[in-house]
Formats: C-alpha cells, sequence, structure tokens
C-alpha cells in the first residue's frame, strides 16, 4: 500500500535551476537597471568633458582678448602715441598697423551691449582717431597753421555720466599758457551697439600762466597785457576771467557704432567706419547703482 502511494505523487526536485528565464520579472529589473546605469555614466562621462572643454575654450579666448589689447597699447606706442597723431607725424604703416590691431581687437569684444552697459560710464582719453574725426578735424583748426613749439593740443578726454559727455581738449601755448576748450554732448541709445551724439555747448575757459615757464623776451608783453585785463571794467573783466561759451545745440550730431567695450578700453566708430580709441582714466560708478541708459 505504501509502495503504491509513492508511486502517484510526482517527484520533485531539490535543487533550483542553474538559470533564470529572462522572461521573469527578477531578471527584467536587473537588466533595466544595469543599462540605466550604463546610461548615467555616458551622460554624466559627455557633461564633463563638455565643461572641461568650455572652461578650456573661456579661457583661451579671453587669453586671446587680453594678449590682443596690450599688442594695441604697443601699437600706440610704436606710433609716436597721441601727440604724434595729432601734428600728422604717424606714417602710413604705422596706421595699417595700428588699424589692423584694433580690428582684432573688435572680433573678441566681451560685452553684448556696449551702448547700454554701466562700464561706458567714466572719464576716458583718446588715444587715436580717424582722419574724418571731429576731434582731428578740431586740432587741425586750430593748429593747423601754428608751429608745434607755439601751440599744441596735449590732451584730450571726455567724460561719459548719465547719458551726457564732456570732451575737455587741454590747449598749450608757448608751453607756458595752459587753456581748455570744452564740449558738452548728449548721447541716445538707438540700439545695443548705437547711439547718437549731439553736441550742445562749447566753452573756452580763461588761460592759466605759468610765469615760471614765459620766455624772457615774452615777459615784457605779458606783464602789460595782465595790467591792461585788470584796469577793465569789472563786468568785463568778469565775462573774460569765467571764459567764452558758445551754444552749439542743433549744430552738429553724429551716429557712432561701440564696437569694443570692457573695463579699460572704449573703440566707437563713426558713419565712415573710422575708428576711435579711448582707454579708461577714472572708473564710472559702481554698476549696482546704475541703471541702463533709455533709447
Amino acid at each position: 500500500m505504501a509502495t503504491s502511494l509513492q508511486n502517484l505523487v510526482p517527484p520533485f526536485s531539490s535543487r533550483r535551476p542553474s538559470y533564470t528565464s529572462p522572461s521573469t520579472p527578477i531578471a527584467i529589473f536587473r537588466g533595466g537597471r544595469r543599462r540605466n546605469a550604463r546610461k548615467t555614466l555616458r551622460v554624466c562621462r559627455a557633461i564633463v568633458e563638455k565643461t572641461v572643454q568650455g572652461a578650456s575654450s573661456t579661457f583661451a579666448k579671453e587669453m586671446e582678448r587680453l594678449s590682443a589689447k596690450e599688442s594695441l597699447l604697443l601699437a600706440f606706442k610704436d606710433a609716436g602715441g597721441f601727440e604724434a597723431l595729432v601734428t600728422g607725424k604717424t606714417t602710413d604703416v604705422q596706421c595699417i598697423d595700428v588699424n589692423e590691431r584694433i580690428i582684432s581687437l573688435e572680433k573678441l569684444n566681451p560685452t553684448p551691449r556696449p551702448s547700454t552697459s554701466p562700464n561706458l560710464e567714466g572719464r576716458w582719453n583718446f588715444e587715436w582717431f580717424g582722419a574724418g574725426s571731429p576731434v582731428l578735424l578740431f586740432a587741425k583748426f586750430l593748429f593747423g597753421r601754428i608751429p608745434p613749439t607755439l601751440a599744441n593740443l596735449s590732451k584730450l578726454d571726455v567724460l561719459i555720466k548719465d547719458g551726457c559727455g564732456t570732451a575737455t581738449a587741454q590747449v598749450k601755448i608757448l608751453n607756458s599758457i595752459e587753456n581748455k576748450f570744452i564740449i558738452s554732448t548728449k548721447y541716445s541709445v538707438e540700439g545695443p551697439l548705437r547711439m547718437k551724439e549731439e553736441y550742445v555747448e562749447g566753452a573756452f575757459e580763461s588761460p592759466k600762466v605759468n610765469e615760471e615757464a614765459v620766455p624772457e623776451q615774452l615777459k615784457g608783453a605779458f606783464g602789460q597785457a595782465f595790467n591792461t585785463l585788470q584796469q577793465l571794467p569789472v563786468p568785463i573783466r568778469d565775462a573774460v576771467s569765467s571764459g567764452m561759451k558758445v551754444p552749439l545745440s542743433g549744430t552738429f550730431q553724429r551716429l557712432i557704432l561701440i564696437s569694443y567695450l570692457d573695463d579699460e578700453i572704449l573703440i566707437i566708430r563713426n558713419t565712415a567706419g573710422e575708428p576711435e580709441v579711448l582707454t579708461r582714466l577714472e572708473a564710472g560708478p559702481d554698476p549696482q547703482n546704475l541703471t541702463e541708459y533709455e533709447s
């Protein structure tokens, strides 16, 4: 009887199969987790490679920009600087060399909207300008027929603040009489790069004389002129002492493009494409306290 019952019960093995069917849920979970891990690893590796490449590219571009700036400043020095440019002593080779370096730097402009950038504000010194620039035309008008030993334009800078500009030309006569000609301008934004510059007023300040630098043969004439000035009526004397102002509203305006701007160099171009390069003398106000110009 026991034997017959044993024959009726199907035999069961105590060993598990040596493999798991791929259709089982456990196998699908394990395989999916491995695939997700490999995919995550590939994504992480791509992100790291892209970050490293991006950082290297940014660093290389910044080094290229700094090198281009230094090259341009050296070209100004080799060309004789501001004095040589005003007096027409720069050669064609020097001019083309400077213009080539200007173009190289403009390609690396770090400011996408320079016309509304806070970096635009501050005091800037003119380093270079083209043949059609109002700066050069003004210098030629004043000193074109006067020898540099008698009178010269020694410096020109501009203060830009709150959408207005104040350009100051420092003039030396006989290396002893210093005079300033000031032009007030107004800027209006017409695009990310484009601005309109309108001249508002011109003013001649009263000259300042360095008596120690006056030549001996002119000291007598200088003394007579000073005495004559003191004998003038008070209203006239005060008017001469305070300088002379000339209204310029509606007489001259021009469109300019800002092709390069950072915290040290400003490059603008007029409608003829001629560049004017300026270097910063004084920093502008804190950018956090500034608002962009309104067009």
